[in-house]
This record gives C-alpha cells, structure tokens and sequence, in this order.
C-alpha cells in the first residue's frame, strides 16, 4: 500500500472514531425535590427523571435500611414517579431511585423530612391564678413533628418571659410557666407561642395562644357601721363588696340568744317599714371560691312603746290559794317603764334597764280578782293593756284510764291522777264485786305527792274483767271516776288439718277449730280460696272459753292446686278488730290422665332405613306412666317423674309396620292414643324362576315367576327384548302357552312401585320337537308332564302365600304400569 493511502486510512478511521464519540452519551439520573419537607397526612411526590436511555428502563424506588415503602409508584419510559397518599412518619429518610437501561445502572437519593405542627398551643390553669400566689400556667402542644425542632416561647405582649427548647421524644410537648401575680397583672394578656425550627412559610412555622390573666382573690366588705331610724320609716341598708369570682352577699341578723337568722341575699337589704323588731346587729357576708369576709353593722330603732302585753299564770280564772304571776312585756326605744296596777292602785314599777316586769299573788284570795294594768312609756309615748283576774273555789279533778281491753294470761296497769289539791290528796282503788249485794271491794290506797297512782293487775283471767274505780280525797272532797276492763282471750292460730289429695270434681271437707276463744259470740271465722272469700260464719255461744269448730264443703272444679285459708277474727263490743289469726292448708287437686298425645316423627308414612322418633305426652296427677306398645308389644315405660315418653327407631325396616299404641295411666285411670306407621321401599332381592325349565321344547307351556321385596306392591312388565311385546301381570306370574322356536330370546322382568323399580333379564330357549312319542311313552310322559306343572304350581302358590304375610310383601296393581 503507498503512503498517501495508508494516511487516508488513519485519518478516516479517527474520524469514524470522533463520530462515534460524539453521538454515545451516558446514562443520567436526577431526584425532585432532593430534600423535600412535607407535612404528614398530606399528599406529596417524588420525581425521579430519567435522562439519555435509549430503551425502556427498569426504575426502584428503596428506603434506606430495607424498610418497606408503602406509596404508589407510577413509571415511564422519562420518569418515576412515587405518590405518598398520605404522608406518614415511616416515610422520613433516604429515599434511593435506581435506574438499570441496557447494562448500565444509575442512582440518585432524596432526603425525605416530615413534619406535623395542626394545631395551635393550648394553655391551661389561667382559671386558677391567686392573687399573690404562686400560680403555674401551662402550655401544651399536640400531634407535634418532629419534637426536637420545636421552641416554646412565653410573652408579656410583646416581652419573652421564657423560653424552652424540647428534645426529641414524644409528640405531646408541654411547657410550665410559674410566677406570682400582682394585682397590676390583672387583664394583662399571657402568650404561648411555639416554633418550629424548620424551611416552612411563617404562618406554618409558628402559631401562639393568648389567654387573660384572671386573678383570684377572696372578698374585701364594705358597710356602715351604725344606722339609726325612726320606725316606721322606709331603710335599705348596703354592702359592697369586691372580689374575683365575683362574691354572693348575704345578710343575716344576730339575735339576742346570738343565734344568726338568715334576712336576704344581695348588695342591699330592704326593711320596709321598720319595726323595733328591726333593731339589732345585721352581718354582711361576702363569699366566693377564694374565701369570705362578714362586716357587722348596728341597726337602732326609735318607737314608742309597741307590742305592750300581759300575762297572767296560771290563767285569769284562778283557784283560791293558788300563786298567781303577772309578766308585762313591751317593745320600745329607748327601752320602757313598766308599771302594774290593780283598779288603778300601782303595785309595780320597774326601771327602764329591765326589759319585762314581773309581780306574783302567792296566794290568791277572792277578794284579788279585779282588773289589772300594764302600761308602758318612754319619751316617745305610753301604751296600757289590762287583764281581769276572776279568783274561784277550784274542784278536785280526777283523771283515770280509759276502757282497757287486755289479752287473758297479760298485765295491765291502770292510772288515776288527781289534780288541784294543795296537798298530796289520797287515792283509793276499789273493783266492782260479781255480786252486786256486796259493793265494791278495796284493792289500793295510796298518798303520792304528784297525786298520781297506778293500778297493775297481773295474769289477768276472765274473772279479772269488770268496773274499775279509782276514788280521790283533798280537804274531804271526793271525787270518783270509773273504768271497764274487757279480757279477751285468743292465744293461738286456728287448727286445720290437711286433707290431702282430691279428685278433680269431687267435694273436699275441712275442719277449722279454734281453741280457747273468749268471746266466742264475737268470733267471725271466714274461709278463703287463696284472696277469695268463699264463706264467713259467726257464733251465737255465751259463757266461759268456748272451742269453736267451722266445717268448709269446698267442690274442686279445677284443676289446679288450691291453697285454703281458714281466717278466725276475734271482734271488739264496737265492732272493730282485736285480734286476727289464720291457718292455711294446700289442696292437691288429682285427677285421671287426659290430652294424651302420641306424635310421629318424621310422620305415619316412612322410608325404610330412616330414623322414627315417638314422642308421648299426657296430663294427670298423680303424674302418669307412660307405655309405648307396637301390636300390643311393649316398646318403651317411663317412670312417673318423666312428664314425656321419646322412643327411636334408628333404622325403620319394613316389619316395623304396625300400630303403636301410647298408653298414659295413674291410679285414677288411663288413657289411650293409637298411631298407625307403614314402612315403604322401592323393589329389591328381585328374582325370576322359569318352570320348567329355560330350556323347552316347542308346544310345551313356560310358566315365569317373578318375586320381589317392596312396599307399596308393585307391579310386573314382562318384555320381550327383540320385538319389544310387553305383559303385565298382576301376582308377578306369566304363562308362556304352546311355546315356539319364535319365542326363544331374551326377556326383561321390570318391577315398578312409586318409589323406583328394578329390572331382570333373562332368556328363554325352545327347541324344535324332532319326532313324536311313542303311545305308550306318551301314555307316560303327558301324565308326568301334568304332575310336574300341578306341582310347580302349587309350590309358587303355597310360596306366595308364605311370603305374603311377611310385611312389606307387594299386592301387584290390576292396572299395568309403564315400563321402567
């Protein structure tokens, strides 16, 4: 090669090599936002950008540290694109984007940082700052991310009180402000503000809360302390009172014993008109949450004498000899003279320093009664009340125990009191005697100070009732009073005895007795059925203790268990109750089974083979005995504790076709319930005898037997298989007559009830008769041939009927079925 081609060939080849150098570029990749911050539960993206890949890349998205990345990836042939919806806490960190085209693979990362800052700060307690107190607010924020970026700042309006700087940890942070607040503080504004130290907009990065300080501070009262007022006159007192919570005012009046009686609620208290009653210390009370405060103010009322009265005790009628004392009271201010006259004679004064007046008759004469006065004065007027005073001879007053009524075999204890007598009078006991000729009998005598005296009579018997008297003497004056003293006597319940059990429509007797009556003729003896009254009967008997009997023919018409109460009540003279007691006994109410039930289950027509439940119920008491019978065959008994019978049978075979019989019975009777079940079943264990043979001589006749196990009866289809002629026979039995060489072939027996069929195939052959017999064979084998078949069909016969009465053995339809 010269020289000139060869240098054409270098130079050509570094072309073809610049060319191919500038056309091959490498791949490149790119991440947007490389360093995103996105606020979680947020939607947000990530683009991953594909550059120079000639062919369809293959693109990753990876999580730093193999943790799963739970976003939605959708890729191009330019760009990944990986959706975060919603932005959740597992998402923070680096975040790697691979990207394989051809053989050659890139990368680019992207620092993920979440962020979640929802909700404002909340500060709490500024509802319990105190006055002076130590008192801590706290800020708090919620849901915060991440915790370590976060700065909390509290703010005076516009002056950082403090500030705190969180690390990381849980996302509820909280900050505490405590200070003493001084009354200047009040209606100041507090600010919380939180920060997050992140690239965020302002609004984003940082949200406050203000809150009023509100101070607390116990109630301060303010009152005049002394009023003065002519009564009569309008007044409204006033009290104020400041404080936070605003504080409830309260007005109470102190009395003169220094109990405090409650007057009003509020600033001011309106007294219109005043009274002298008025007068007096009046404390207002201002009270919150923070404490109270009470402030006293004096209330002094000017008024003439008011309300001027007079007493006199023991009365204005008066006994001779008796002390007498008269009390004159009255109202007024300045406080009044009290002076007491009798017919205008004074006989007491007192000085306006006492209050009330008091001057007392130790001894009251007759010539005392008269008029007296009580008149009352100060500067501002005088009022006078009089009260006649009558002195008279007071007679001896007796008092004594009223009508007694008492339990025979109790105590009783009697009083008599005298009043009137000077002196401790003399009181004597005495009883009416049985014997209205000898008077009455002196029991007691007695001289008590309180002229008071006390009969007791114990164990008190019938012979104890009668008169009483109780006799008092003062300065030989008598005076007697008289008592009745009714013994009664009931000391137990009545006796009833059980009469036990009664049948249902028959007649129950009872007996009630009750012993020892007294009264008897006050005895009302009534008979109940449960709350009902079925009879009530009272007694004419007079005399000493009486045993009284009452007899109750009660008819049970229901059958239910009855409770009879026998009520015996013992009445006073005036018709109302003493005493009342009651005795009751239960009535059994038996009676003869009935609604005797016998149930099938699943019903009187049943498949062989499945379950059969019997279940046999009946009423009666006693309770029954429950017998299942099947034909008169005993299946199942219960004893009497059982209220049901329940009787299986696990598989029903034919032979289980019957009448079953429940039989309910109890001493008074039985009662009977018949079912009748029948057991079906489709044709089986079918089978074909041919008589004589399957193999026959043309002329001679073929008898074809068919048998089968079924139920309902079936019936048979005798077919020929080559021409398909069919026969029906109603016993299953079919006589083939004269037989030809035609009839040779195959034959089909099909046995059909309702619930299904079963076919048998067979054949029959028939040879042709190839010379005749002989007379004298004929002679022989005809009479043979004869007794064979008599034979054969008296077999058949004594068979059909053998199996016929086996349960389940068909009856073959008169009409023919359709072949299977």
């Amino acid at each position: 090669m010269s020289l000139p081609c060869f240098c054409r060939t270098i130079l050509q080849l570094l072309a073809a090599l610049l060319m191919s150098s500038c056309c091959v570029q490498a791949l490149h990749v790119e991440v947007s936002p490389r360093r995103p911050l996105f606020r979680l539960g947020e939607r947000h993206q990530l683009v991953c950008l594909i550059h120079d890949c000639p062919t369809n890349p293959s693109v990753s998205w990876t999580l730093l540290g193999d943790r799963p990345l739970t976003a939605t990836i959708r890729t191009n042939s330019t760009q990944s694109v990986v959706t975060f919806d919603p932005v959740m806490m597992e998402h923070e960190g680096a975040l790697l984007c691979k990207v394989s085209c051809g053989k050659e693979t890139k990368q680019s990362k992207s620092s993920i940082q979440v962020y979640s800052f929802p909700s404002a700060p909340v500060i709490t307690g500024q509802d319990h700052l105190r006055l002076g107190a130590e008192s801590t607010l706290t800020c708090q924020v919620s849901d915060l991310y991440p915790p370590e970026q976060l700065t909390l700042y509290w703010l005076r309006g516009d002056a950082v009180l403090q500030d705190n700087r969180r690390e990381s940890g849980s996302s509820r942070l909280r900050s505490t402000y405590r200070f003493r607040p001084l009354r200047n503080d009040s209606g100041a504004n507090i600010t919380c503000r939180a920060s997050l130290d992140l690239d965020l907009p302002a609004e984003d990065r940082t949200r406050e809360t203000s809150v009023p300080v509100n101070l607390l501070y116990a109630p301060v009262v303010m009152v005049t302390d002394s009023v003065q007022v002519m009564a009569g006159s309008p007044l409204t007192l006033t009290c104020s009172a400041e404080g936070n919570p605003e504080p409830l005012v309260t007005w109470s009046f102190r009395t003169a014993d220094g109990r405090s009686e409650p007057r009003g609620r509020g600033p001011q208290l309106v007294l219109t008109p005043v009274s002298v009653s008025h007068a007096g210390r009046y404390d207002c009370e201002a009270r919150n949450t923070e404490g109270n405060q009470t402030a006293a103010l004096q209330l002094r009322v000017h008024a003439p004498p008011t309300n001027t009265s007079l007493s006199v005790s023991p009365g204005e009628d008066v006994m001779e000899g008796q002390q007498v004392t008269f009390t004159c009271r009255s109202d007024g201010a300045p406080p009044t003279t009290l002076v007491l006259r009798r017919e205008g004679a004074e006989l007491h004064r007192t000085d306006p320093a006492s209050s009330s007046l008091s001057f007392s008759l130790s001894s009251a004469m007759l010539e005392d009664s008269a008029h007296y006065q009580c008149e009352a004065s100060n500067q501002y007027g005088a009022q006078r009340v009089t009260r006649p005073i009558t002195v008279t001879v007071h007679p001896l007053q007796v008092q004594l125990s009223p009508d007694s009524v008492a339990e025979r075999g109790s105590s009783l204890v009697l009083t008599c009191r005298a009043s009137g007598c000077l002196r401790p009078p003399t009181l004597t006991w005495r009883r009416t005697s049985q014997d209205r000729d000898q008077g009455w009998t002196v029991l007691q005598r007695t001289q008590q100070q309180d002229g008071l005296s006390r009969l007791r009579l114990q164990d008190l018997d019938l012979q104890d009732r009668g008169g009483y008297s109780c006799e008092a003497e003062c300065d030989s004056v008598l005076r007697t009073r008289t008592t009745e003293v009714h013994v009664y006597s009931f000391p137990s319940d009545p006796v009833l005895q059980n009469p036990g059990s009664v049948l249902l429509g028959q007649e129950a007797v009872l007996r009630c007795d009750v012993i020892n009556i007294f009264p008897a003729n006050q005895l009302r003896i009534c008979w109940l059925s449960g709350n009902t009254t079925l009879t009530s009967e009272s007694f004419r008997l007079l005399g000493s203790l009486q045993n009284v009997s009452s007899v109750l023919h009660h008819r049970m018409d229901q059958d239910q268990d009855q409770v009879l109460t026998c009520r015996a009540k013992l009445l006073m003279e005036d018709g109302d109750v003493w005493k009342t007691r009651t005795t009751s006994v239960p009535l059994q109410v038996h009676y003869a089974p009935r609604e005797t039930s016998l149930s099938v289950s699943p019903g009187e027509d049943v498949m062989e083979g499945q379950q059969v439940t019997f279940t046999c119920r009946s009423d009666g008491a006693p309770p029954t005995t429950l017998v299942l019978r099947r034909e008169g065959a005993e299946l199942h008994r219960t004893d009497p504790a059982s209220s049901s019978l329940s009787f299986s049978l696990s598989s029903a075979m034919l032979e289980d076709s019957a009448h079953y019989q429940c039989e309910a019975s109890n001493q008074y009777g039985a009662q009977r319930v018949t079912r009748p079940i029948t057991v079906t079943a489709p044709p089986r264990n079918t089978t074909v005898l041919i008589l004589p043979s399957t193999e026959v001589q043309e002329g001679q006749n073929v008898t074809v037997c068919c048998r089968a196990i079924c139920s309902p009866p079936s019936g048979v289809v005798l077919k020929k298989l080559a021409n398909g002629t069919e026969r029906y026979s109603p016993n299953g039995t079919f006589l083939l007559v004269n037989v030809t060489t035609r009839d040779s072939g195959l034959y089909q027996v099909n046995v059909t009830n309702r619930l299904g069929y079963q076919v048998k195939v067979f054949s029959i052959s028939v040879r042709e008769r190839s010379t005749s017999l002989p007379p004298s064979l004929s002679i022989i084998v005809i009479p043979a041939v004869c007794v064979a078949a008599g034979l054969a069909a008296a077999a058949l016969i004594l068979d059909y009927l053998r199996r016929s009465r086996k349960k389940g053995f068909y009856q073959l339809p008169q009409s023919a079925p359709a072949s299977a």
